[in-house]
């Protein structure tokens, strides 16, 4: 076991101890990005396959999962004509400084038409795209200049920091959505529903938020997030191991495959419009695999991450 390891199974016992995990929350954060460039690149990849699947680029209330340190993406959707935006976490990370420094990013990107950060800048970030560029096809000039005009700009920044403006940041958003039924155009995930516990009542909840044609883009990561030696290494440990190594942190990733997903979703009445794997090679023998994962798919024993847009029926 490589030092590294021991260190993630020590740190997920001595989670056990109250006020452990708390501090070092507060030191670390989410481990999320404050990069504009980052939160920039992330929403416009969502928003040129959505046009491309003629699903709606200028939703008017957006809600995503898991903004982490950062609410950029959010700001993003503001600054590109939403009304309002619901951020959803399970641990308070967010700060109004580092924010308010990623929407004057933000604003100067959008403002200069900048080029979508590639795989150049980006290497590990999904969705792919065959075109990088800024997508005047979407924001037409005119359009950004409404958008992004003093007044919205101002009313936007006001929001950060306040729970009843354009911007609203629930933690934990389980004990604090109070979101009216089909009221959400989007909801958005980056790297983040493979860290719900609850899969069930977490899409039956996206499901009751969003409108009738709303649509979900979710970007789910399936790896094992550096827990093992291989990126699938999750699937092989053994129930008692993942046990202390998780302790008692508030998430962790939930080892779910695909298929969960899409079967969750399935009976929630979604109806899936695009789906795009990401394809890597097992770094173990089936025969290794956990008992619980015994019977997954070679499909999803081979599903590393998957790109998904999904509209409520």
């Amino acid at each position: 076991m490589k030092i590294r390891h021991i260190a993630q199974l020590l740190f997920g016992i001595a989670t056990f101890i109250p006020g452990v995990y708390q501090t070092r929350s507060k030191k670390n954060g989410s481990g999320g990005s404050y990069s504009a460039r980052y939160c920039y690149s992330v929403y416009l990849r969502h928003m040129v396959i959505a046009n491309q699947n003629k699903l709606p680029t200028n939703p008017l209330v957006v809600a995503e999962l898991g903004p982490g340190d950062s609410l950029g993406i959010g700001l993003m959707a503001l600054l590109l004509g939403s009304e309002k935006y619901y951020a959803f976490d399970v641990v308070k990370f967010a700060n109004i400084p580092g924010n308010l420094q990623v929407l004057d990013e933000l604003i100067c990107l959008l403002r200069n038409r900048e080029g979508i950060p590639d795989d150049d800048e980006f290497p590990r970030v999904c969705p792919k795209l065959e075109n990088y560029n800024f997508p005047e096809e979407i924001y037409s000039k005119e359009y950004l200049e409404k958008c992004l005009s003093d007044s919205r700009v101002s009313k936007i920044r006001e929001s950060i920091g306040r729970s009843d403006g354009m911007v609203q940041y629930k933690a934990p958003w389980i004990n604090s959505c109070n979101v009216v039924k089909k009221s959400v155009d989007m909801i958005i995930s980056q790297a983040v529903l493979e860290h719900v516990d609850d899969l069930g009542p977490a899409y039956k909840a996206m499901y009751e938020w969003l409108n009738k044609g709303g649509f979900m883009t979710h970007c789910i990561d399936f790896k094992s997030h550096g827990k093992s030696d291989g990126w699938d290494g999750h699937w092989k440990m053994p129930d008692w191991y993942w046990f202390l190594l998780r302790g008692a942190r508030p998430y962790f990733i939930n080892r779910e495959p695909f298929a969960v997903h899409e079967q969750i979703m399935k009976k929630n009445k979604f109806n899936i419009m695009f789906v795009k794997r990401v394809i890597s090679e097992p770094s173990f023998s089936s025969n290794k695999l956990n008992a619980k994962f015994k019977n997954i798919s070679e499909k999803d024993r081979e599903t590393s991450g998957v790109f998904i847009q999904v509209k409520a029926i």
